[in-house]
């Protein structure tokens, strides 16, 4: 749970996905690479499986096909038919595409289409090379070659899907050439707006249509813009809720530095309803840099956790002085927890990222900015550019009492950062009239519990803050 673990197979990845990059634009877009002869009339889109098993280029096996997509892989049994057999479950499928389309969703559900020949791999190479070599095979045999067999449903259901992917890429170009143009032009207004107001410390974030691919010279700590998954003509592909309990602890956390803090959100999935229930916050008691704190720490959230019967849904950290948005770091973060928690088998676990922001002068509302968000991997064929922060929609539930487990947190936090130079002076003036433990009693009020009995414990709470410092 370490958050500043790097994937162990992300360097893999990358380098995967850069070779496979200019075979995955031609495929997805319908393109043939040149062949030197421009009458040809033969196409990729006429060759399947069975033929290729027919004339003896690839043979039926188990395990002889593989696809690796975004840190999974996925590996297949190739069947006398030209049907494919995932090992994973079992289950048929009837084409490259079908299988890639499948695997692929489970990483990413907003994935429309596989591009199953450039994606799946017989023993190591890439389909598409074969189609290539039976076409250099078999150009000579004119148009009888394109006909060896009638296509399956599956190869049927290829071919359309590669018609769809040719017209999504042509319809694509002019409206992203005509958006990137106006994000500029909003992007450098943003900028202009806060130099005029004198605002030059604040971090102005940028639309995520300028960032390109990612780039090591760019400041990690840059904030990015969310989006929407309407502006993309896309479902958000799971249901959020969120405890009125998780967000007091994790904005009591939030509220208690100036120095930005971290915890990780417990809860369920239910696999029927699509639903990611947010039930408990579990705040790091630990400084970012100190890894031996954080190693104890973590273990006993794990502990937390399972006696609780809950599992890892999700992380939070605060933004104590800047917009809750999330940097180009918090995305690679975000990213790499969903693929090690997007579970296993033919299943997909959905988790979350909160960022908390407590005190950004721009905020007017006593009541922190509370931002949710989930990173949609990129385009295929852009294995490089960063991942997509979506705008996540939330339901947030009251809860009807406040346990006892997460008063006794509020004052193990208040103990951990008691007389560190971070800790926020709450007797001092905040704003206007308003001190900094108004200020926190403002935000915590829109997220206490139904049963105000509680009122007085936390009252407490808010006492011991007067004295600590």
């Amino acid at each position: 749970m370490n958050m500043d673990a790097q994937l162990p197979w992300a360097d893999e990845v990358h380098d995967e996905d850069e070779e496979e990059l200019e075979d995955t634009e031609a495929e997805c877009s319908g393109k043939l690479p040149s062949t030197g002869n421009s009458g040809n009339f033969l196409t990729k889109r006429g060759i399947t499986l069975r033929v290729l098993l027919k004339d003896g280029l690839i043979e039926a096996g188990q395990g002889v096909l593989s696809i690796h997509y975004l840190g999974r892989k996925f590996q297949g049994d190739l069947l006398v038919d030209g049907k494919i057999r995932w090992q994973e479950n079992g289950q048929t499928f009837n084409s490259p595409s079908a299988w890639a389309t499948h695997c692929k969703r489970l990483v990413n559900p907003a994935k429309k289409s596989g591009c199953g020949w450039a994606s799946v791999r017989y023993k190591g190479q890439k389909l598409d090379q074969y189609k290539t070599a039976w076409l250099r095979q078999n150009q000579a045999h004119g148009p009888a070659a394109e006909a060896q067999s009638p296509l399956s449903e599956g190869e049927e259901e290829d071919l359309i899907e590669d018609e769809e992917e040719e017209e999504e890429a042509r319809d694509g170009k002019s409206s992203n050439l005509e958006q990137a143009e106006y994000n500029k032009i909003q992007c450098k207004e943003g900028t202009d707006k806060a130099h005029r107001c004198g605002q030059e410390e604040i971090r102005v974030p940028v639309k995520y249509s300028t960032l390109g691919s990612r780039d090591s010279a760019r400041d990690p700590h840059t904030l990015v813009e969310l989006t929407s998954f309407m502006t993309l003509n896309k479902f958000q592909p799971f249901h959020v809720s969120v405890s009125s309990n998780a967000l007091l602890l994790l904005d009591f956390h939030s509220h208690l530095t100036r120095s930005e803090v971290v915890g990780y959100l417990g809860g369920r999935w239910d696999t029927n309803s699509q639903l990611l229930s947010v039930l408990r916050a579990f705040p790091c008691r630990a400084r970012l840099r100190d890894t031996e704190s954080a190693a104890a720490i973590e273990e006993e959230i794990y502990q937390s956790l399972f006696l609780r019967g809950l599992s890892l849904v999700g992380w939070y950290h605060s933004h104590p002085q800047s917009p809750s948005l999330p940097s180009l770091q918090d995305i690679e973060t975000q990213m790499d927890y969903q693929l090690k928690l997007q579970g296993t088998e033919n299943s997909f676990q959905p988790c979350i990222g909160v960022i908390c922001g407590p005190y950004f002068q721009l905020n007017e509302e006593a009541e922190s900015s509370i931002c949710p968000f989930w990173v949609m991997p990129p385009a295929e064929h852009r294995p490089n550019d960063y991942g997509i922060p979506m705008d996540v929609e939330v339901t947030y539930t009251q809860d009807s009492f406040l346990t006892n487990d997460i008063l006794h947190q509020m004052m193990m936090l208040v103990e951990f950062y008691k007389g560190s130079p971070d800790l926020i002076p709450f007797q001092e003036i905040w704003k206007e009239d308003k001190t900094y433990l108004d200020k926190l009693k403002g935000s915590l009020s829109s997220r206490t519990p139904k049963d105000h009995g509680f009122g007085p414990v936390l009252d407490q709470v808010y006492t011991f803050l007067k004295h600590v410092g």
